[in-house]
């Protein structure tokens, strides 16, 4: 049986609207991250020496990374659906935008997450923990995030999808870091309207609701 070893509030997400949009068996094993460091528990090291999510077990398979299992799950279920033609413009995009998730916007977003914490460091360090917090935002987290937003703004304009005008596992691959990524524009008040669109598309779709049933919300954090 496919297994998708599910940590709460994470990446595997994605994993499990993937499967649901190809109607294919499996069972979700559910993870809890640990109350004070919001880590992944130690017992995922026993299905994966580096104990993170998300991974997947198929058969004496194991698989790790998120692009990685993407592409194993429709190369080995997905006949055909979720990736436009070899060859095709669509397909380029396709590839494109599997690697951006991961290679570009998400370490953009995980350093805000580390600087969000480096903040809140003990009060007799914290003032400095500040400063160097808002050197490293100012000079290159706030540049680079604006950057990729506004690409990912302009984008959309000329699609309704980012391979072109169907879905394709690269929207799912890029969910996770986009649904991030909009929680801190929306806290900051920005006005993004084919961002929020193209969440709004991908929330009204069936296999992510069941998705959000089996293994809980995102509940992501700024």
């Amino acid at each position: 049986m496919l297994t998708v070893h599910h940590l709460e509030n994470s990446r595997s997400h994605r994993l499990l609207w993937l499967l649901e949009e190809l109607e294919v068996p499996y069972q979700v094993k559910l993870y809890k991250r640990d109350a004070k460091t919001s880590l992944a528990p130690a017992e995922l090291k026993n299905i994966h020496p580096l104990g993170k999510a998300p991974v997947i077990t198929d058969g004496d398979r194991v698989i790790a990374e998120s692009g990685a299992i993407i592409e194993y799950l429709v190369d080995t279920y997905g006949q055909g659906r979720l990736v436009p033609a070899a060859g095709s413009e669509e397909f380029l995009r396709y590839r494109y935008w599997m690697h951006y998730a991961e290679g570009t916007l998400m370490p953009l977003l995980v350093m805000t997450l580390l600087f969000n914490r480096v903040e809140r460091a003990p009060l007799i360090v914290r003032p400095i923990a500040k400063a160097i917090s808002a050197q490293v935002r100012k000079a290159y987290l706030g540049p680079n995030l604006e950057a990729n937003i506004g690409f990912l703004e302009s984008e959309l304009a000329h699609s309704t999808w980012l391979a072109g005008d169907e879905l394709s596992a690269a929207d799912i691959q890029m969910s996770f870091p986009v649904e991030a990524l909009m929680v801190r524009a929306s806290q900051n008040g920005a006005a993004l309207p084919n961002l929020t669109a193209y969440m709004a598309r991908i929330q009204a779709r069936p296999a992510y609701a069941r998705a959000v049933e089996k293994g809980g919300p995102l509940t992501l954090l700024s």
